[in-house]
This record gives structure tokens, C-alpha cells and sequence, in this order.
């Protein structure tokens, strides 16, 4: 804990560019070996969560209000993303699999590694990578549900988070610079997701932070499950 508050304490900009992009290259090898595992518990499939049979006479609309109402009272966040908004970010989740998500603390910010797993998307925050190695664990964990995404339009998004690390407010904020990064129009903003996969050393991680604090991200968060108003 000790060694973990020392290096919260430096500022983001601490490690030299080349140390970074090692770092970064490191949890990605990381994360991909530890994919077979599966996620914080056990795998998550969604007839776990809803009872498909009946969900099919349901329009997307009132499966929405469903899945709002079953997360509600839940210490988690949720979201329902149109599907094809989420064709979007699969296709480019295929070529560009990572990115890094920066979360506004009191000193700074913390940077936290995304990477996907299949429809899995795991974020770790990069204090953990430097302090644990090859031991870092997840810290949050996106599940995206394909189950509906055909026949009714819809993709459903749950997470599972280390409370410990994160409260909701602040996996949601990480979970917002999925849509602000990948599901963007603007191509200087997915630009920064392929450079950061493709051309890691010309990356500069500060331009992260600039479009969090352009585009308000981090601010006033409020996990509402609507991916359209996250």
C-alpha cells in the first residue's frame, strides 16, 4: 500500500515516453494471457441474468426498462447501446484491441490499460502493472451481451468493478471514453486509439487528458444506463 501511494503521488508525466510505452506493451501481454481465465468470478452469460424465452416478445424499448430496473438497486452501472453504434466500436475494437483511459483524481490523473477479451473490455490501472507486474488484475470488467443485437437492435452492457479501487461514479467515467474514443465521428480522436496500438512511441498520453477535460468527462457523472447520454 505503501508502494502504491508513492507512485499515486507522482504526477502522470513522471516516466519518460519510452518507459510508458514499455509499460503499456507489458500489460497488454499481460492481459492476453490471462484472458482464458475469465472475468472476476465466473463467466457471465446473459441468460444468467434475463430469461431470454420471454424477452422475445418484449420490443427493445420495454427490454430497456427491464434491464434498468434489474441494475438499479445495484451498486454497479449499466448501459443499452444501439447496436449499430456497437458494430462501430467492434470493428475497430478488432484492429485496435487497447487503449488507454485516463480518471481524474484529487492529485491528477490515473491512467488505467483497456483492453478487450473477446466482448470483454478490462481496464488496470498502470500503478498496478508498475507495482505487481505480471500479477495485475482487472479492476473493472465491461460485458457486452450480442444475445439481442440482431434481432431486437440492441446490445446490453453491464460491469463488474473491484470496490476496493473503484466506487461507480469512477468506472463509469472509464467506461465513457469507450464512446468518446471508439464510437466517435471525429477521426483525430480514434486516431489516438491507432496510434497508441500501431505507432505506440508516437503516442502522447497528455492528448488523452486534453479531450477528457474539452469534452467534460470526469466532471459530474451520473451512470443513467442510456449509452446515448453517457
Amino acid at each position: 500500500m505503501e508502494k502504491r501511494s508513492e507512485v499515486k503521488n507522482q504526477p502522470v508525466w513522471h516516466s519518460k515516453q519510452g518507459e510508458f510505452v514499455r509499460c503499456v506493451e507489458e500489460k497488454a501481454e499481460t492481459l492476453d494471457a490471462a484472458a482464458s481465465k475469465g472475468g472476476f468470478t465466473r463467466e457471465k452469460t446473459l441468460d444468467l441474468i434475463l430469461n431470454l424465452e420471454m424477452v422475445k416478445e418484449k420490443t427493445a424499448e420495454e427490454i430497456k426498462q427491464i434491464w434498468k430496473q434489474y441494475y438499479s438497486a445495484k451498486d454497479t452501472f449499466y448501459a443499452v447501446i444501439p447496436a449499430k453504434k456497437f458494430d462501430l466500436i467492434w470493428k475497430r475494437a478488432q484492429s485496435c484491441p487497447s487503449f488507454l483511459c485516463a480518471l481524474p483524481r484529487r492529485e491528477g490523473y490515473e491512467f488505467f490499460m483497456g483492453q478487450w477479451v473477446g466482448t470483454e473490455l478490462h481496464y488496470t490501472a498502470l500503478i498496478n502493472v508498475q507495482t505487481r507486474g505480471e500479477g495485475a488484475g482487472s479492476q473493472l470488467i465491461l460485458y457486452h451481451y450480442l444475445e439481442l443485437q440482431k434481432e431486437k437492435g440492441i446490445v446490453l452492457m453491464t460491469a463488474e468493478m473491484d470496490t476496493s479501487f473503484l466506487n461507480v461514479v469512477e468506472a463509469h467515467c472509464l467506461a465513457n471514453q469507450v464512446k468518446l474514443f471508439y464510437a466517435t465521428d471525429r477521426p483525430e480522436l480514434y486516431d489516438l486509439v491507432e496510434t497508441f496500438n500501431h505507432r505506440p512511441s508516437e503516442f502522447k498520453y497528455m492528448a488523452v487528458i486534453a479531450e477528457l477535460e474539452q469534452n467534460g468527462i470526469g466532471k459530474e457523472l451520473r451512470p443513467d444506463g442510456d449509452f446515448e447520454n453517457v
